[in-house]
């Protein structure tokens, strides 16, 4: 055999190189592969006697197994001995495993969106969701997803709830349904808000969402179960539901957590945060793979977090957790600052002020900059991260720095 010029130069023992694989047949029966009596061996193929220009023009359609098994035995055959043409197989063979990608029996997160987007656009809502709800929209529907797909030993998986408080990490254990029994606790605080329902009951007196946790929980006649996830999923509906019927003003109305209050605008921004976060405690839980928010979400809630960050800052000031301020200025002028740039998705670039939370965070007076992925920023927020662990770029003030990924934990509660 010769090679493709026909110089002998070009002849080569290739190592033998196998078929691609064929597709299987999505009709076979899985249970019972052998309809009827089991099929007789196949006969040999008759292979025959090709040029080497045949069987050069036949590597593509061997590549995509559309060749007979005597043309296919033929190439094979001739792929041993020739090395110019295995390489071009193998390079065929390569080409024609990019046009099959592994099919995932999960959804695509986006599908959800795009689905919405489209009927949407097709004919709108009449009363549409306001932008700022979509987050939350987006994270509990996320969440009842998962939890319409695990089973009911699931629910009992444990869960280990973590969060930054007094400067170390506390760790509280949990099952799946004590997760969603917590949600629906503390979404009570934005129901109070709106008039409606408290799952706590009438009567309720202020409590911080910890302490409606622990007293939720603790009222419970029986242990928590999949039932749970029929009154936090009406809950949820409900408030979005409300809050679209309720107009543009509703977006300022003050939801209070006992120690800090919330714009509404904001405190369905928070929630789904902790929908997220609580989330993804509970795919770890159960082995569930868990995509973060969209960017454009995850954004929103990295924005929340550095607009909390001033005031958090102070507040640990006060009770000594946090260097004295240096520079003090006049309300709504520019301060010292700390330049916190999150990269990949929903990233961006924000200025701390460092002195007051009622300074301006400023370019020209940032004495540090802290460069963290996003998704790795949302998990010190969180508390699932020390500020020492957080793998965060560095430089300037060092002072600064951690007191800003201090105050970034300490945002963090059950």
């Amino acid at each position: 055999m010769t090679g493709a010029n026909g110089d002998a130069d070009d002849v080569a023992r290739a190592p033998w190189i196998p078929g691609p694989r064929r597709a299987a047949d999505d009709h076979a029966d899985l249970e019972n592969p052998f309809v009827g009596p089991e099929p007789e061996p196949e006969a040999e193929p008759e292979v025959p006697v090709l040029t080497h220009g045949v069987l050069k023009s036949l590597l593509g359609a061997w590549a995509l197994s559309a060749c007979s098994a005597g043309e296919t035995q033929a190439v094979e055959d001739h792929l041993t001995a020739c090395a110019p043409c295995a390489d071009e197989a193998l390079r065929l063979r390569d080409a024609v495993a990019l046009l099959h990608e592994d099919r995932d029996l999960d959804l695509d997160p986006l599908l959800r969106s795009r689905v919405l987007e489209n009927c949407l656009g097709r004919r709108p809502a009449r009363i549409p969701i306001p932008d700022w709800v979509t987050p939350y929209d987006a994270e509990t529907a996320r969440l009842d997803a998962l939890l319409r797909d695990i089973g009911e030993s699931e629910w009992h998986a444990p869960v280990r709830l973590k969060w930054y408080e007094e400067d170390r990490i506390v760790r509280r254990k949990a099952t799946v349904a004590g997760v969603i029994g917590h949600l629906l606790a503390v979404d009570g605080l934005v129901s109070a808000a709106l008039g409606l329902d408290d799952p706590l009951g009438a009567g309720t007196p202020e409590l911080s969402p910890s302490e409606r946790t622990e007293a939720f929980w603790a009222g419970l006649d029986r242990p928590p179960n999949r039932w749970l996830r029929g009154p936090w999923r009406e809950q949820s509906h409900t408030l979005i539901r409300t809050v679209s019927f309720a107009g543009r003003g509703v977006a300022d109305l003050t939801v209070t957590y006992k120690d800090f209050a919330l714009p509404l605008r904001d405190s369905l921004l928070e929630r789904a945060f902790e929908c997220w976060v609580h989330a993804d405690d509970i795919a770890n839980a159960v082995a569930y793979p868990y995509a973060p928010p969209s960017g454009a979400h995850l954004h929103d809630m990295i924005d929340l977090a550095a607009r909390l960050l001033p005031a958090a800052l102070a507040g640990r000031r006060r009770t000594g957790l946090a260097a004295p301020a240096r520079h003090l200025v006049t309300a709504g002028a520019p301060g010292r600052s700390l330049h916190l740039e999150v990269e990949g998705a929903g990233g961006g670039h924000w200025y701390i002020a460092l002195d007051s939370p009622a300074a301006i965070g400023s370019p020209e007076r940032a004495v540090a900059q802290v460069a963290m992925d996003g998704v790795e920023f949302c998990q010190l927020v969180a508390g699932h991260i020390s500020p020492e662990e957080a793998a965060a770029g560095q430089d300037g003030d060092r002072e600064a720095i951690r007191d800003v990924l201090s105050a970034a934990a300490s945002l963090s509660r059950l």
